[in-house]
C-alpha cells in the first residue's frame, strides 16, 4: 500500500474518532494544519470525500463511516501486535497518557512517579487533569482514574487508593467575624466556598454524616471554582467555609490558619480506581506503571 495513504488512514481515524481537528491534533501530537493537509491529500488520492466539515464539528460522510468501520479493527490489531513486540523489550520504554481527576492526580499518582522513574527511566508520562467524564479510548489515553461508579464500561479496574478523608474548614479570621456553625442547617447563614463541575456546570452538593444519618445538601456558594487548589486558597483567604481533602488542609491546620468546623461530619471521598481497556495489549511501559500504582 502507498505509505502516504496508510499514514492518511491513521490520521482519518484519529479525526473521525475525536470529532475535531483540534482534539485529533492533541491526540496525535501534530498541528491541526498538518492534519488538514494530510486529509486533503488522502481524499484526493482516494477520489472521495471522507469527512463533512463545519465550523463547529467534523463527522464522517457515508463513505467515511464505511471506511472507519473496517479501519478501526485493523488499527486495533496493529496496536495489539506492537504491544506483543513491545513486551519483548529488556527495559520498558515509551509513553503513557493518563487522565485523572485532580485529587487523584496530586495525592495518588504524583507521589508514585518517582518510583516509576527509578525502575523504568525510559518511560515518559503525560498526566492530564480533568474532573469531568472522558472517553479514554476515543481520546487515546492509556488509562483513566476515577471513583468507583464513574468508570467506563468494559474496562479492567484496579483499586489504587483508600477512601480519601474530607474535612470542613474555615480560616480563623472568618470564624472570628462570622462564628462557628452549629450544624449543616446553619450553613445557610454562612458564606461557603464551593466546587462547580466543569462538564455539567452543577455545583457539587455537600454530604454530611450527622446524628447517625448521611445527608446531602445544596450549599449556596459565595465563591465557586472548578479547581480544588483554588478552593483551598479561597478558604485560607477567609472567603468562607469549605470542604477540603484533609491532606490539603493539614499544613494549614497545623499552622493555625485553618480551623476544623463540624468535626467528624464530612464523609470521605470514595477510593480511586485506575481503569483501562480490556481488549488492549498492555505495553511494557504501561505494565511498569501498573506495578507502581499497585504498590
Amino acid at each position: 500500500m502507498d505509505k502516504d495513504i496508510w499514514a492518511g488512514l491513521s490520521v482519518f481515524a484519529g479525526i473521525a474518532e475525536s470529532g475535531s481537528f483540534a482534539k485529533a491534533a492533541i491526540r496525535l501530537g501534530v498541528s491541526p494544519s498538518a492534519l488538514s493537509h494530510a486529509m486533503r491529500n488522502l481524499e484526493t488520492r482516494l477520489g472521495i470525500r471522507l469527512l463533512d466539515r463545519t465550523t463547529r464539528s467534523v463527522s464522517p460522510t457515508a463513505a467515511g463511516e464505511t471506511l472507519l468501520a473496517s479501519l478501526q479493527p485493523a488499527l486495533a490489531s496493529v496496536e495489539q501486535v506492537l504491544g506483543v513486540l513491545d513486551a519483548g523489550r529488556n527495559e520498558p520504554a515509551g509513553s503513557i497518557r493518563i487522565n485523572a481527576h485532580r485529587p487523584a492526580a496530586v495525592y495518588v499518582v504524583m507521589p508514585r512517579l518517582s518510583r516509576l522513574a527509578a525502575i523504568a527511566p525510559g518511560v515518559t508520562v503525560e498526566l492530564v487533569v480533568n474532573d469531568g467524564m472522558v472517553d479514554i479510548v476515543a481520546e487515546r489515553f492509556d488509562c483513566g482514574i476515577r471513583h468507583e461508579g464513574k468508570l467506563q464500561q468494559d474496562m479492567i479496574a484496579l483499586r489504587i487508593s483508600e477512601p480519601m478523608p474530607l474535612i470542613f474548614v474555615a480560616s480563623a479570621a472568618y470564624l472570628a467575624s462570622h462564628g462557628m456553625p452549629d450544624g449543616p442547617d446553619d450553613l445557610g447563614n454562612h458564606r461557603c466556598v464551593v466546587y462547580r463541575h466543569t462538564s455539567s456546570g452543577v455545583v457539587h452538593r455537600w454530604e454530611f454524616e450527622h446524628e447517625g444519618q448521611r445527608i446531602e445538601k445544596s450549599v449556596q456558594g459565595s465563591f465557586a471554582t472548578n479547581d480544588v487548589d483554588l478552593m483551598r486558597d479561597a478558604v485560607v483567604a477567609g472567603l468562607g467555609i469549605g470542604c477540603l481533602l484533609r491532606s490539603q488542609a493539614e499544613p494549614f491546620l497545623k499552622s493555625g490558619d485553618l480551623v476544623e468546623v463540624l468535626p467528624g461530619q464530612a464523609p470521605p471521598l470514595p477510593a480511586n480506581y485506575l481503569y483501562y481497556p480490556s481488549r488492549r495489549q498492555p505495553t511494557a511501559a504501561f505494565r511498569a506503571f501498573l506495578e507502581v500504582m499497585r504498590e
